[in-house]
């Protein structure tokens, strides 16, 4: 048995050689699949299987169609791979745990109802809603919950709903140490609602999603072999971060695409088909790369036009104007990120930053709760990714195992739920997500400068903290109103290509809705990058409230954290004891 199982895991090396050597093929595709599903079907006929199991934990507020496609791509994923097997209507080494952070009572009843119906498919699935994560924090004493207060928040019966997915995470880890008793053979995955367990791939064609990564393979065998103790993943697809540092870069292609289209004219056929995507890897779509050790792009981006069949480049400018406005709920129609694929074990390397919506741990993980969760600022994960490497060093890594982000669901263009965005008719407002975005850079930034002084083994001292913050902050404004008045040039140029009667598109009825389309566009980016837009991250009186709260939050972390662990271990003698 063990000869036919290595003789398939010798043929799953070549399929996978052969399938990545140009473009994947769909049929080749499926001969992977089946030949990995034979394996899961000689293991199981062995009778011994020592891998890991996997609990896959979903934070959710209000997004019931993302978690929807979210938990159709992990059934589509089991069904192609077949991990760990399915017996007794049942796959045997995966677990889901749906941490619901929504206010929707609609909403709410569909995520249940999803609960048990991809129970009814073969994943066990548990519903984890704001009374079962009440029942979580009762548990704890009232001295614990003051001392965690920082981590978990308040048990505010009457709004214990949009906590913020750090809050959200931190509660879901009560749940897990509660279940895990320390399993070595137990791995916990946590994932956002908008992915799916895809890669995206850029080919002649046009782009294709491919069920191409048998993600729990790899990761079993990655903490099999390796020291491995906490996993991040990336993403592919729409970028990770917020429509507010990638402005000033989509503008320039904006500019390019409509250069371009003015000097073709309208009836040629279009021109966006053919280029290949530059891989995104290098951050290109992020107006301030070059802060997080990236070369900055500095060549526009061409859009890569999704529609089929033969047309012109009118269509194409009209289809292009639609998806506008969807680059302020986080879709980047321009600088994607696609897959690359490369030998998953040999591409294992030392990380610094957690995709707080791709990262994977064993139970003594759980140690590591998101920090200044009560801040809800942005940029959580580089932040943890920085705590934890400062610990444990070369056992926190990476892998290339992206899944798919999807920031917009189809039928409207929009996020279903996004903190600090108000959406009007046709204007989007990011004041609050910038300010949290620009907040967290700050953390983000003063953490890096403190971990060269010691912390957070060593807190340094207050005048020290104090300085790092003050001096980090001036900093990332500098930084940022910088960025916003080239933003601001930007949008003159393409202001001036819009109108220019010149132009083609200002010469026809035909046209008047795409131009409208352009129009909402530069009104919103003159809205959140105009003269008064920056007025949070201005304001000396939220400074003081900011900086009070991040103070407090790092002079006060060795205290969360020494809480966290007594609770740990005090909840997992209780739950030995419930179990004895």
């Amino acid at each position: 048995m063990d000869e036919l199982i290595d003789a398939c895991l010798a043929f799953i090396a070549e399929i996978e050689k052969t399938l990545w050597t140009n473009e994947p093929d769909e049929s080749l595709l499926e001969i992977y699949h089946a030949a990995f599903r034979q394996m899961e079907h000689l293991i199981a006929l062995k009778g011994r299987d020592s891998r890991h199991k996997f609990i896959i934990v979903i934070p959710v507020a209000d997004r019931p169609q993302h978690l929807k496609s979210c938990l159709d791509s992990l059934l589509h994923l089991c069904r192609s791979f077949a991990y760990g097997g399915f017996s007794n209507h049942r796959y045997q080494k995966l677990a889901v745990i749906i941490a619901d952070d929504s206010r929707d009572a609609d909403n709410i009843a569909r995520n249940k109802e999803m609960a048990r119906h991809y129970g009814e498919q073969g994943i066990e699935t548990l519903y984890l809603g704001a009374s079962e994560q009440l029942d979580l924090m009762d548990a704890l004493s009232e001295a614990e919950q003051s001392a965690l207060s920082r981590i978990l928040g308040n048990t505010d019966r009457e709004a214990f709903h949009h906590k913020g997915p750090s809050i959200t995470r931190n509660i879901a880890y009560l749940k897990l140490n509660e279940i895990s008793k320390g399993d070595e053979k137990t791995l916990f995955y946590f994932i956002d609602s908008d992915q799916e367990f895809r890669v995206k791939v850029s080919t002649p064609d046009g782009d294709r999603n491919f069920y191409a990564t048998n993600y729990f393979y790899y990761l079993d065998r990655i903490f099999s072999e390796t020291d491995a103790r906490i996993l991040t993943g990336k993403v592919v697809g729409d970028p990770p971060v917020s429509p507010a540092v990638m402005a000033g870069n989509f503008l320039e292609d904006v500019i390019c695409f409509l250069h371009r289209l003015a000097e073709s004219g309208p009836s040629r056929p279009c021109q966006f088909h053919g280029a290949r995507q530059q891989n995104g890897d290098e951050a290109s779509y992020h107006d301030m790369a070059a802060l997080f050790g990236f070369i900055p792009s500095k060549e526009s981006y061409q859009y890569p036009c999704t529609l089929r069949g033969e047309h012109d480049n009118a269509r194409c400018f009209s289809h292009f104007s639609s998806k506008l406005n969807r680059f302020f709920y986080g879709e980047h129609p321009t600088r994607k990120t696609y897959y690359r694929h490369e030998d998953i074990i040999a591409g294992i390397r030392p990380a610094r930053t957690i995709y707080t919506g791709n990262y994977i741990f064993k139970p003594e993980g759980l140690k590591h709760f998101i920090p200044f969760a009560t801040l809800k600022l942005r940029m959580a994960g580089p932040v943890l990714g920085r705590l934890i490497k400062s610990e444990i060093g070369d056992r926190f890594v990476s892998a290339n195992l992206p899944m798919l982000h999807k920031r917009t669901v189809g039928t409207t263009g929009q996020s279903e739920f996004r903190p600090g965005i108000s959406a009007a008719i046709s204007t989007i407002d990011l004041s609050e997500e910038f300010e949290r975005q620009f907040y967290g850079d700050v953390m983000l930034f003063t953490i890096e400068k403190l971990s060269g002084m010691g912390y957070p083994g060593l807190t340094p001292a207050h005048e020290l903290i104090v300085a790092a913050l003050e001096s980090t902050h001036e900093t990332m404004q500098q930084q940022y109103n910088k960025k916003r008045l080239v933003i601001l040039e930007k949008l003159d140029i393409l202001k001036a290509i819009v109108y220019d009667r010149k132009n083609w598109w200002n010469n026809s009825s035909e046209h008047t809705e795409a131009v409208n389309n352009f129009n909402r566009f530069m009104d919103n980016i003159a809205h959140n990058f105009g003269d008064n837009a920056y007025d949070l991250v201005n304001s000396s009186s939220n400074k003081t409230k900011r900086h009070a709260g991040i103070m407090e939050a790092i002079t006060r972390y060795a205290e969360d954290d020494q809480a966290w662990a007594e609770m740990l271990a005090r909840s997992g003698k209780r739950a030995q004891a419930f179990s004895a």
